[in-house]
């Protein structure tokens, strides 16, 4: 099993509207490296750490699971879609992207100030400055003290 973090800017999508839907495609995503880790590494079960990026209070806002592996993302073939690719093809798309699952919803975010203050967690990218990638990789020791900072 994989441990990620994924971004999303909770007035665009947030964990709340996750959980309302229950399920929904990670679409949109435009950058190589995070669509590599969607198309060649997220496993199905594989969990996630759901961080809202872009907003007053950053932080890890609850938990997902991948529930569907990778597959080509729609957006990139829709014309009227602020993601449409026009090199994209449905013979050779550009852009994969994976289902998430709400799995839960903490009471309070754990605060990326608050992650930059435990030393264990000082590898993740998100704590380092200049890190702006949308997913990354977390290694399991950090996802379970990461679990332990919501109580």
């Amino acid at each position: 099993m994989n441990f990620w973090l994924m971004k999303s800017e909770p007035d665009v999508f947030s964990i709340k509207n996750l959980k309302a839907k229950n399920k929904s495609g990670w679409d949109g995503v435009r950058n190589y490296q995070a669509r590599n880790f969607m198309r060649d590494n997220m496993k199905l079960g594989d969990l996630i750490l759901f961080y809202h990026s872009s907003c007053d209070n950053p932080g890890i806002a609850g938990l997902a699971k991948i529930s569907r592996t990778s597959h080509p993302d729609p957006t990139q073939f829709d014309k009227k879609s602020n993601y449409y690719d026009p090199k994209a093809t449905l013979d050779n798309p550009r852009w994969f992207m994976v289902e998430v699952e709400f799995v839960e919803e903490f009471d309070q975010i754990i605060s990326l100030q608050t992650l930059k203050n435990i030393k264990e967690l000082s590898d993740l990218p998100v704590v380092k400055k200049g890190s702006r990638l949308s997913i990354n990789p977390v290694k399991e020791k950090e996802y379970n003290k990461i679990l332990t900072l919501k109580y």
